[in-house]
């Protein structure tokens, strides 16, 4: 017991300043939201045929969908143009399903704030996770959010262990055949108003699932989903991100 308690001390105060200072440090690889740059686009397709997710249009004109992407940077190695060059903006959240695709070189993020979230959970948040079919990336990802250095709940949020005692589901992959009653058991388990969060692209559009006949192509084809957080894994701040800026506690484009 000594030794913890002497180890804590020598780690000192860990959890980030951020949203109130600067937001941690992002790794070197780390590939935020893409920006696109259409007028020199020749529709050559080069990008789009190497997507696995097919989350790339050149026509009728360019266009990435971050709800698909697996921001494995093919497409912008493959591009001859730097028509799509990733960077490091990691508000990539959306309330709605179209604002993911991105179809020019805006910086502006996607407008994540629902008002019902505001009104009912702005001061308290209770998920359940529901793993339904993912790898466990998108599950890692959000349980480091429970880390010191994270600590979600300093903002009111928190998992729980049963739906009953949750304000909304936060749902990871692609919703297999065999976890769709389960999904769909554990979505009415929760008392209204409840809120459905959709986490990487898998519980977005089935992910490089999608298509499989054992999918469902994402949890939107079995309950209303109120968040779309793009990733594969979403990085800890944009899920943290896309959290704040949904319960408005955070500022989000007007």
């Amino acid at each position: 017991m000594f030794a913890i308690l002497r180890a804590r001390l020598q780690q000192k105060y860990r959890t980030s300043s951020w949203p109130e200072g600067p937001a941690p440090a992002l790794p070197a690889r780390f590939a935020g939201r893409p920006r696109l740059h259409p007028s020199a686009c020749d529709a050559c397709g080069r990008c789009a045929a190497v997507c696995p997710t097919q989350a790339i249009a050149c026509k009728p004109g360019l266009s990435l969908d971050t709800g698909r992407c697996i921001f494995c940077r093919a497409c912008e190695q493959a591009c001859l143009h730097q028509c799509i060059v990733f960077g490091a903006d990691y508000r990539l959240s959306a309330a709605a399903r179209d604002n993911l695709v991105i179809r020019d070189t805006s910086e502006r993020p996607p407008a994540a704030l629902v008002e019902k979230a505001r009104a009912y959970f702005g001061r308290s948040l209770k998920l359940r996770q529901v793993s339904a079919g993912g790898c466990g990336a998108c599950e890692t990802d959000a349980n480091v959010l429970g880390t010191p250095v994270w600590d979600v709940g300093r903002f009111g949020i928190k998992f729980v262990a049963s739906p009953r005692h949750a304000d909304g589901l936060l749902i990871t992959g692609p919703v297999s055949g065999n976890m769709r009653l389960a999904l769909e058991k554990t979505y009415a388990a929760v008392p209204s108003p409840k809120i459905v969060i959709a986490c990487g692209a898998c519980a977005i559009s089935g992910g490089i699932y999608a298509g499989h006949p054992e999918t469902r192509d994402g949890a939107a084809s079995v309950v209303p989903v109120d968040l779309f957080v793009p990733g594969c894994p979403p990085h800890p701040l944009t899920l943290l991100d896309g959290l704040l800026r949904f319960i408005g506690r955070q500022p989000d484009p007007s």
